[in-house]
């Protein structure tokens, strides 16, 4: 195969930038009257957890409309896709910028986190033990974490490939720090920082910013040519200019941001794929072959098919998927056909664990950002 290749372009691409701190701290209002400015177009809020989004439309000049939802995930995710279908009409017509405000991401991930618990305890065996004991230790087995995190995930990588501005707010704190032998709390009552929400949060975002009630604000990292923070080398910087529009002066007088060359993120997602030639076998035929004796078992009648035989091949299948589509498909047969082929419990219990870990690399894919 020949290389694939092309110089970088050097452009500053559209940022997400990450306001967390305590509380009562300043995050909305910096997040709202970045709609003051005129170099960005329409500003739309999503308000989760908070509810006054309609207050801060009291500030003097401030320009933006609040996303109505009835606070379900599918709606939630309705809303940013629109606004994102918004956004990308607004760049195609040369206008400004797009902003989009999430506030908070961090009531994102508690809300998912709730439903990880709702679903756990209405698993049978955990109403069992809640039947006998309400206070009973719940067992939440791994692959409903997997499903909460694959939604966060679906919405965080809508927000890095967003046509325009992106601001996210999260709550941070200093919280104990716990010792990782006993998985309890230090004794000496040492503290440590921290962004209260889903752990990748922080890495996602292009600029980080803490806001306190006493302090100046502070860019804790950014990924920026023009005003890039290297971890491990540059300590957390504060803002001492005191600007008076914070998030204006960050993204397009720090950060360099260019509307009019800006461009989405060339943001890459890493799936399996589909098996290569020489992972289905030495010889390059072997696929050729196992896809010939997939079509003849598919053309055998189903009471002599055997369930290994279907299992074989419904597996094979699903190595092969490269889409959440071809997944849901793929499971539907199996949940319709597994009386057919008298799939023991414990043979589907084995193939609900290949499903949920091929489900969790396809929706929760590794970043990598040019």
């Amino acid at each position: 195969m020949s290389i694939n290749s092309r110089p970088p372009t050097g452009q500053v691409p559209y940022p997400v930038v990450l306001l967390e701190g305590e509380e009562k701290s300043g995050k909305t209002w910096a997040a709202v009257t970045l709609s003051i400015s005129d170099r960005v177009g329409q500003t739309y809020v999503l308000d989760l957890g908070e509810g006054s989004a309609d207050e801060y439309g009291a500030i003097p000049d401030v320009r933006f409309e609040v996303l109505e939802h009835d606070g379900t995930y599918a709606q939630i995710l309705a809303q940013i896709e629109a606004v994102r279908d918004e956004a990308q009409r607004a760049k195609a017509a040369d206008e400004p910028p797009v902003v989009l405000v999430v506030d908070t991401m961090t009531a994102l991930w508690d809300g998912l986190k709730d439903w990880v618990s709702e679903r756990a305890r209405s698993k049978p065996s955990n109403q069992k033990k809640l039947s006998q004991d309400p206070a009973a230790e719940l067992d939440v087995s791994r692959n409903l974490w997997n499903d909460a995190a694959s939604r966060h995930a679906r919405i965080l990588n809508i927000l890095l490939r967003f046509p325009g501005i992106v601001v996210m707010t999260a709550r941070g704190k200093e919280v104990s720090s716990t010792d990782p032998s006993t998985g309890q709390p230090f004794r000496d009552g040492r503290k440590e920082y921290r962004v209260e929400g889903q752990k990748g949060l922080a890495f996602a975002a292009t600029a980080w910013v803490r806001m306190s009630r006493t302090q100046q604000p502070i860019v804790v990292g950014a990924r920026s040519v023009h005003a890039g923070i290297v971890p491990g080398k540059d300590d957390p910087k504060p803002i001492t200019s005191d600007p008076e529009n914070l998030l204006e002066w960050l993204i397009f007088d720090a950060l360099k941001v260019d509307p009019a060359t800006a461009q989405v993120r060339d943001l890459k997602t890493v799936t399996g794929g589909a098996l290569t030639e020489d992972e289905a076998g030495d010889d390059p035929d072997v696929l050729a072959e196992r896809q010939a004796k997939a079509a003849a078992l598919a053309a055998k009648p189903a009471e002599v098919v055997t369930d290994t035989e279907w299992m074989a091949d419904w597996t094979w299948r699903l190595n092969g998927c490269t889409t959440i589509g071809q997944l849901k498909g793929l499971w539907g047969e199996a949940a319709e056909q597994r009386k057919v082929y008298k799939v023991s419990e414990e043979d589907f219990t084995a193939l609900t664990a290949m499903k949920d870990e091929k489900k969790a690399a396809l929706e929760t894919p590794v970043a990598v950002a040019s």
